[in-house]
């Protein structure tokens, strides 16, 4: 039986006018460029789920199994949580009519776009939820393609015991290297598989390392050089990526990202109770360990409390 999660240490804290009103706790890894763990705390040894961290494997899989994208950006939408803005929906209305499909073909739930923006737009013009608005139907699209080029059924692709499923198990455990400890439902209803943070971290250190020309960094390359695809304008990790050159990073739920530079190392981490607001803090602190600077960290090393409509305090780094 896998090793239970034991739940992390204290690495954030809610400052709220110069009192202390609550603690983020979690786990987080930092691998130096060999690969060897050099800070850490929590449980980084454990299955988490990784949720969408996990998508640049699966990209990975996907090509391995027979998809063909004459077009990186393509590529680097299949690896996405993207927000729902145009320039998304339309590339993977795109995707889908390739192989003749529509977004009745998607599994992932109808649902709006991520980035508040977009989803005012849509709600203001008298739409509603829609599969391809979904921040997975990116990763949908690109199954789905898979399938077709593989010649594998599509109905059921979504299912852990289809084919597919399993070519994107067998890509997640060699790059982890580990096996997968646990199977869940994600919440675009494709398989979501545990893995532990060390083994998340190792894998997003061997896609940036990985020989050029490779599939491996043929993925990685795509999701740096369109960051945009990856998130959004304003996402977490499309903005890492553009401020940091060479830095691979990919969010997930549940307080999840992971981030990779070449020369340098990795990290990933996970927000016990799931809060977005504490990751970023916590991910620049983890950077800050391999000696990486930039701009883009000094914004995200805190992140403002509001009161009455002015800044009153921080969610700020312990670790």
């Amino acid at each position: 039986m896998a090793k239970t999660y034991e739940g992390g240490a204290p690495l954030a804290e809610v400052v709220r006018s110069e009192f202390v009103e609550g603690v983020h706790r979690g786990s987080v890894v930092v691998l130096d460029v060999s690969g060897a763990t050099v800070a850490g705390a929590g449980d980084v040894t454990s299955p988490i789920f990784p949720r969408s961290s996990s998508k640049p494997m699966q990209a990975i899989g996907m090509l391995r199994a027979g998809l063909s994208l004459g077009d990186p950006a393509d590529l680097a939408l299949v690896s996405a949580s993207h927000a729902g803005e145009d320039f998304h929906l339309e590339r993977v209305a795109g995707l889908l009519a390739r192989a003749g499909l529509d977004e009745s073909a998607l599994h992932c739930p109808p649902d709006l776009p991520a980035g508040e923006e977009a989803r005012q737009v849509v709600l203001r013009s008298g739409g509603g939820p829609t599969r391809i608005q979904m921040n997975c139907s990116g990763k949908h699209s690109g199954m789905l393609l898979t399938c077709r080029a593989a010649g594998w059924p599509l109905d059921g692709y979504w299912r852990p015991e289809h084919p597919l499923q399993q070519r994107l198990r067998e890509s997640i455990e060699e790059f982890t290297g580990e096996e997968v400890a646990a199977v869940g439902v994600d919440g675009c209803g494709a398989p979501v598989l545990a893995v532990s943070l060390t083994g998340l971290a190792g894998a997003f250190l061997r896609l940036v390392s990985a020989e050029a020309g490779s599939l491996p960094r043929t993925v990685a390359d795509a999701m740096r050089a369109y960051p945009e695809l990856v998130g959004g304008t304003q996402a977490d990790d499309t903005r890492l990526m553009r401020g940091i050159p060479g830095l691979l990073a990919k969010v997930g739920a549940e307080g999840v990202i992971a981030a990779a530079l070449p020369g340098v190392g990795a990290v990933a981490l996970k927000i016990d109770d799931g809060a977005a607001r504490a990751r970023m803090p916590v991910l620049v602190s983890a950077l800050r360990r391999l000696g990486v600077e930039a701009p883009v960290l000094t914004e995200y090393a805190e992140v403002p409390l509001f009161g009455g409509g002015v800044p009153v305090g921080a969610v700020r780094p312990l670790w």
